[in-house]
């Protein structure tokens, strides 16, 4: 598992020797935890090998031998007490404390206040923890030594060649010598990004049709983070933060202190070159405080590159289902409530200036929505299906995951609607919608689940006990959760429509419970709707609004499924 950044395995009861070798393949490790387990034998060797750690938990087993020489510049966060280490602590661990390294006995170093006496008789040395292998002789170790001394400078040296050669390849890039364009993603930090490209006359960026509109350049679409080139982001100190259906993401740190995410999409060929310019410049054109434009986009006919601003707290995927090691704060009922607002927003924005499209968003879900640093909710990729096939938008985009288009093929803004309703749920319960999933394995499929839970009364069960416990929250998220239901109705025509849904959510902040503001009117639902559910006989009067000498009356109600619908009469 090359692409794994973190280990977790913390307080189980493995035991054994791991091999020296184990980790030598996982090169993308970042943090390795397995403090509080049995494991015994030397500590693996292949772990120094980890150019990328920044973590290394090893503490409460039962490892012996020597410590490698551990030269990580990056490694911050190291604990291996309480084992059966023996030996010199290597000099390059020197900035850990002793703490690092307690309830070793064998240990010497500065490090913990203890010198190594160069003559020690190795009889005073259990001779099992002599060795990174158990079980051979000192001449096969020292021969082991000089064989990884050896590969590392072999390594090292390597290292140094590749180095060179991308520095070359900068340099000729700068000259503007280079025909063509690849773009090679690069897992490690402060690595820079491989762009091994491109046309002559790039440098720094140049504005959305302007003359100097080629395939050698980025083409800004807004420069109020400054105006930069392709040439700026291949120098820039970078790292992979994933690959998503129709491409990756970099994240790049520019010279000028800017950091931005580099998406890289391919197979985008429905559109020609001069439409897809036209299509970039209306998602560039977007300004709303809930919608993320793009800065800067690069075009070549296999590929194409879109530049965002960085949004330093993540995606809402992130803080709703939190990743392992990473702390996110908990949402409160008023951070839940100005998540879904601000969402809701941002989409009816979009299906407004970009209403000739299809699908105006066409792939709503929580891993593309990030968080500003007020944790103000940010809409993006938005607009792709008008880049890529019909096959592929059914694959990836999460529209396609609505109902008509499952069963009818059939496509429209009422998808986004959808999709929309299916995150108001995610939000509320903190469960992984299996919507987002494209094998049909795994998730909750909450439409299901909350719209049965709806019919039999008992919508709660799926809140946080801790927010649902707060005076007069319980009627706000039950309105939340008729509007999210609203918005994921089977039949797209009973279907709430964009316009519809913001106006429903923003009035979602009422504190009578049974009261409905509709501005300075109200719906007054009598106390058989106050939950959502309806248990008098369909003839009884449910309700009633005025208005002047108008008076609009609920006079029969049908339940079908948690789904409650009205007839009215006007008096």
């Amino acid at each position: 598992m090359g692409a794994l950044k973190g280990l977790y395995l913390s307080g189980n009861k493995f035991s054994g020797q791991i091999p020296s070798d184990y980790f030598a393949t996982m090169t993308g490790l970042r943090k390795v935890w397995l403090s509080g387990n049995m494991f015994t034998g030397p500590i693996p060797y292949s772990l120094i090998m980890l150019s990328h750690l920044l973590e290394l938990h090893l503490e409460s087993n039962k490892f012996s031998g020597t410590i490698p020489p551990f030269e990580q510049a990056g490694l911050t966060s190291l604990d291996l007490s309480n084992n059966n280490l023996v030996g010199e602590i290597p000099s390059s661990l020197s900035k850990f404390d002793a703490t690092s390294f307690d309830g070793n006995p064998g240990l010497c170093g500065e490090n913990i206040g203890r010198t190594c006496n160069p003559f020690m008789d190795s009889s005073n040395r259990h001779e099992d923890t002599d060795f990174w292998v158990n079980g051979t002789t000192r001449k096969t170790a020292l021969w082991v030594l000089v064989a990884s001394s050896l590969l590392l400078l072999l390594m090292i040296a390597g290292i140094c060649v590749l180095r060179r050669r991308q520095e070359e390849d900068i340099d000729v890039l700068e000259k503007g010598n280079v025909d063509d364009l690849e773009y090679k993603k690069k897992s490690s930090v402060g690595k820079k990004l491989d762009f091994n490209l491109s046309r002559k006359g790039f440098g720094s960026g140049h504005r959305a049709g302007s003359s100097r509109r080629g395939s050698g350049d980025l083409v800004m679409l807004n420069d109020d983070k400054g105006v930069f080139g392709l040439a700026d982001l291949m120098k820039a100190a970078a790292e992979v933060l994933g690959s998503g259906a129709l491409g990756s993401s970099y994240k790049a740190t520019m010279a000028n202190g800017l950091t931005v995410v580099v998406k890289r999409i391919k197979d985008v060929n429905k559109m020609g070159k001069d439409q897809f310019h036209a299509a970039m410049r209306d998602l560039g054109r977007l300004q709303h405080k809930n919608v993320l434009a793009p800065l800067a986009y690069h075009y070549r006919k296999d590929e194409k590159l879109l530049v965002y601003e960085f949004q330093p707290n993540g995606s809402l995927l992130l803080l709703l289902h939190g990743d392992c090691g990473i702390s996110y704060p908990k949402l409160n009922w008023p951070d839940q409530l100005k998540m879904v607002k601000g969402i809701a927003r941002g989409l009816e924005y979009i299906h407004t200036e970009l209403s000739s499209l299809q699908l105006p968003h066409g792939d709503l879900k929580s891993s593309n929505v990030v968080l500003a640093t007020d944790y103000e909710p940010l809409l993006t990729e938005y607009g792709f299906c008008s880049f890529i096939s019909s096959d592929q938008a059914v694959q990836e985009l999460t529209a396609y995951k609505s109902p008509e288009a499952i069963s009818h093929q059939q496509v429209s803004p009422k998808c986004d609607v959808f999709s929309l309703g299916v995150m108001i749920l995610e939000i509320l319960t903190g469960k992984f919608p299996s919507q987002y999933l494209t094998n049909g394995k795994g998730g909750t499929d909450l439409v299901q689940c909350v719209s049965s839970a709806v019919s039999e009364g008992r919508e709660v069960d799926f809140f946080d006990p801790d927010i649902a416990n707060t005076t007069n929250v319980i009627g706000e998220m039950q309105q939340l959760v008729h509007i999210a239901l609203a918005c994921t109705e089977k039949d797209p025509e009973q279907r709430l429509d964009i316009r519809e849904a913001v106006r429903w959510i923003e009035e979602v902040d009422a504190h009578d419970e049974g009261v409905c503001h509709r501005g300075t009117k109200a719906l007054h639902v009598l106390p058989s709707l106050s939950d959502g559910v309806a248990h008098q006989s369909p003839a009884a009067s449910k309700g009633y609004h005025t208005h002047g000498s108008d008076t609009l009356r609920i006079s029969d109600v049908g339940d079908q499924s948690g789904r409650i619908s009205f007839a009215f009469d006007a008096t």
